[in-house]
């Protein structure tokens, strides 16, 4: 085979090439909500097969993806056989927040600046799907493997949990690889990652004219009881501590609220939205089960004040499986070199679709083009960005790790 410096150099001479690629990827919006998706599927696939790249699609029913909460969804998948061995599958996903306020470039632009591309899911994770898809075509153009395989798992429902994306297909057994890298950032390998509780509480009270504010129970009134328990818990959180390096103890939100009518009007119902993090080491069902208690025993507290409790979303903590060191190793030891330090191996406190992989017995880790931590990224933030050169030095090291991974398979 040829060296690890011809697949550097392979990518260096295509590198505009893959700059393209991901703005054409960002200029097609995938906000989710409302997760009307499958149009920036379509598009992908058309520009994958510009590329020699056979891309099956797999459009999930629409009764499914509405149950989702989502409008349409087509999965992506590029399967590339070299031989007899291990499957190592490469997965990204395309759905993105909604932009928000407060932009300083065009979410969809793409436009770079500075060494910088700027755009919504330029950082997280359509950037993925450019490390990914690159570092395949160095793979085949320069070290031309004859063992194992590789598959590219485009997906498009990660923020809503990942059940119709690569839930979906691990269920069909579409997908059933024996490692797997999934998008995250370049400056350090993440073994583990926090799990994730959302809820929604609805505050009942009674609707009434505020002239006669004692003929109405003011649901307001009891969110503030159920706000102020809720946020109570956070001191309660921080004396726990996860032993998992990376991620520090517990924490809960609260993203929306909503409720009454008018000025005048004593409300008669407020909703609230809570994100609960929970670290690798708690047990999800007794945290909602101590959750509910909680906003129950506050909302009892408040006469004729009714709260009915929904989970929105229960998304498991990633833990780290022993068949993942041929990842770590590899990525740690490219890295090393790309990038001329030490890459560490952690947990993060996010939380990804990667662990419905680790939930199959799947062994897999998060790495990919992007900063140092989430923050530089501006991910979910306006002007979100991408330091081109980790695009570059990404692409390099998944590359020469696929080539360690696969002549080892």
């Amino acid at each position: 085979m040829n060296s690890y410096q011809d697949l550097d150099t392979w990518i260096d001479a295509h590198f505009d090439e893959q700059v393209q690629f991901l703005q054409a990827l960002i200029r097609v919006p995938t906000d989710t909500p409302p997760g009307n998706n499958t149009p920036h599927a379509e598009h992908t696939a058309t520009l994958l097969e510009s590329m020699g790249l056979s891309v099956e699609k797999h459009a999930v029913p629409d009764a499914e993806v509405q149950a989702a909460g989502l409008q349409s969804i087509t999965n992506l998948l590029v399967r590339r056989q070299y031989g007899a061995g291990k499957t190592i599958l490469l997965n990204a996903h395309g759905d993105v927040v909604p932009p928000g306020e407060g932009w300083t470039k065009n979410p969809y632009g793409g436009e770079i600046e500075n060494g910088l591309m700027f755009g919504r899911a330029a950082a997280v994770s359509k950037s993925d799907f450019a490390t990914y898809t690159f570092a395949v075509r160095a793979l085949e153009a320069v070290a031309k493997p004859l063992a194992g395989s590789v598959e590219l798992l485009f997906t498009y429902d990660e923020e809503f949990g990942g059940e119709v994306g690569p839930a979906w297909m691990l269920a069909r057994k579409i997908i059933k690889p024996n490692l797997m890298i999934a998008a995250g950032f370049s400056y350090q390998v993440i073994t583990a990652h926090n799990g994730c509780l959302q809820m929604e509480v609805t505050i009942n009270g009674k609707m009434a004219h505020a002239a006669i504010p004692d003929s109405g129970v003011d649901a307001l009134q009891g969110a503030v009881h159920v706000l102020n328990a809720l946020y109570a818990q956070n001191t309660l959180y921080k004396k726990i501590h996860s032993e998992v390096a990376g991620i520090t103890h517990p924490y809960l939100n609260v993203g929306v609220i909503q409720g009454g009518t008018n000025t005048n009007v004593i409300p008669g119902k407020v909703i609230l939205k809570l994100d609960r993090r929970m670290i690798p080491e708690e047990n999800p069902a007794e945290v909602e089960t101590t959750l509910r208690q909680v906003i129950a025993d506050a909302a009892a507290s408040m006469p004729d004040i009714h709260v009915d409790i929904k989970r929105l979303l229960l998304c498991k903590a990633m833990q780290v499986l022993p068949g993942n060191k041929p990842l770590v190793d590899a990525l740690q030891k490219h890295g090393g070199i790309v990038f001329d330090e030490e890459i560490p191996a952690l947990g993060t406190p996010l939380y990804t679709d990667v662990r419905l992989f680790c939930e199959a017995g799947i062994p897999g880790v998060i790495y990919g083009a992007g900063p140092r931590t989430v923050l530089e990224s501006h991910a979910k933030r306006a002007d979100e960005r991408l330091n081109l050169e980790d695009l570059r030095r990404a692409t390099k090291v998944i590359a020469r790790s696929l080539k360690d991974l696969l002549q080892s398979t």
